[in-house]
This record gives C-alpha cells, structure tokens and sequence, in this order.
C-alpha cells in the first residue's frame, strides 16, 4: 500500500507563513519618594507598606534612605503602575495635610 498523502499534487497552490515575533519586556520605572521637612517619617512608613507591600524592616530602611539621601526607591513597576501609586500616594498624602513628593524615573 502507498502513501498517498506524500505524493499530493502541486496546484501552484502557496502557503502562508508568519515569522514569529519577539515579545519584549516592558520598560520598567522606579518610584522615588523624595525627602522634605515636613512629612513626617510615620506617614512615609505607613505609604511603603500600604501602597508598596514593604515590610516593617524595610518600609524602616527606605524612610531612613529619604531621610539622610534625600530620595529613596519605593518600589520597580511598569509605566502604568508606578504612575498609579503615584497619584494614589500623592492624593492620600494631600488628604493628611502631606507635601510628600513622588517621582517616576527610567531605570
């Protein structure tokens, strides 16, 4: 018995072919809390581990980093995301009387 199927004809007939795409990571962003003399090192302890899951020891460490460098990284996100715990830290931050400063920069 032969194998048909290996010997079909060519009708002239082409097939279409996709080359496959590279998917890239996203670009990520940092969030940086920026130091002032005003707000106080509770409320930048209590935004670490409410709006960026910090632990107590290092929500402790960041606010300490603010403190005496004058910024400190809270968290690494995507675009949408630090933009978002931004606004969400700002407002709060606003509603407590709180001049904290957020930034996103590019890693």
């Amino acid at each position: 018995m032969s194998d048909s199927s290996s010997q079909l004809p060519d009708h002239g007939e082409q097939i279409a072919t996709r080359e496959r795409t590279v998917t890239k990571r996203p670009r990520r962003y940092r969030v940086v809390l920026h130091n002032d003399d005003f707000t106080s090192m509770e409320f930048v302890i209590h935004v670490l581990k409410e709006y960026f899951h910090r632990s107590d020891s290092e929500a402790n460490r960041i606010m300490l980093e603010v403190h005496h460098k004058g910024a400190g990284t809270a968290g690494i996100y995507t675009y949408d995301v630090a933009e978002t715990k931004v606004a969400q830290v700002t407002s709060e931050a606003r509603e407590n009387g709180m001049p904290l400063m957020l930034s996103v920069e590019a890693e």
